[in-house]
């Protein structure tokens, strides 16, 4: 396990574990830490060893989204609108949602603002059950700034959005669940064995395609269906040709599982 001031970081079986690790904060977001958070997702998506990633916080909160402590500083010395923190923000945003490894959030306690947004750029959401929900925007009379009002609409439909953005309210992991904010809740002790067995399955697959698979998915909403049929085309075309290609094919001769390498 290798350890910063602001996180925690292990690679288990394939699966890289990132820990949001300021508690006495409730695991906010300072530049810092968006820095140090984009730089460990990039050493993941390099490394071919690390085939899927889980995303967690330490303590009682997932992430309580911005420091509010660093914002006030920069708005004392008159540096607010300048100091770099959105723009820090949303690379962190575009590194996790444009990874080329599937992702997990593990979301344990409070997800508030970016903290939430952070969750919303991952593949796959496990909730415990005491995870609690809350845009935060507005009522710091902001509007959203580090993604929610792109996947919100996309996730759980325009009303629901505007419902959690305008109101500001808090939601449960079952209301979250129900809204498909989530897929998935569990116990609170039994979040992080639940995410590891997901992460486990993803690990064990076919890394180059999944990679495959969120590219289309992520492209796919720009283009008309022709479109993303030669896509679809294209990108099995590369599948067929990488190692998990022909050993599923081998497998699939010899009536057998596959073993693949993420290759």
């Amino acid at each position: 396990m290798t350890t910063s001031s602001s996180l925690l970081n292990r690679v288990e079986a394939g699966v890289a574990w990132i820990t949001l690790n300021r508690t006495a904060q409730r695991n906010a977001l300072d530049i810092p830490t968006l820095k140090q958070l984009h730089a460990l997702l990039d050493d993941s998506n390099a490394d071919p060893a690390i085939r899927a990633v889980v995303l967690t916080g330490s303590g009682r909160s997932f992430c309580a989204g911005a420091d509010l402590a660093e914002w006030a500083e920069a708005e004392a010395r008159g540096a607010l609108e300048s100091y770099g923190w959105t723009e820090t923000a949303h690379a962190l945003m575009s590194r996790l949602y444009s990874l080329d490894k599937p992702t997990i959030a593990a979301i344990n306690g409070t997800a508030v603002g970016a903290g939430m947004d952070l969750s919303l750029c991952c593949d796959l959401r496990i909730a415990g059950q005491s995870a609690r929900f809350k845009a935060g925007y507005t009522g710091m009379a902001y509007s959203p700034d580090a993604g929610a009002s792109w996947h919100l609409p996309r996730l759980i439909g325009t009303e629901q959005a505007k419902r959690l953005l305008f109101l500001d309210e808090l939601w449960s992991a079952e209301r979250a669940l129900a809204a498909g904010l989530v897929g998935e809740v569990c116990a609170d002790e039994q979040l992080l064995a639940v995410a590891g067995e997901l992460a486990a399955r993803l690990a064990s697959g076919p890394t180059f395609a999944f990679a495959q698979t969120k590219r289309l998915m992520r492209e796919g909403g720009d283009r008309s269906l022709p479109e993303q049929l030669r896509a679809e085309l294209v990108a099995g075309l590369l599948c067929g040709r990488s190692a998990d290609g022909a050993e599923a094919l081998r497998a699939a001769t010899e009536k057998r599982l596959p073993n693949f390498i993420g290759r």
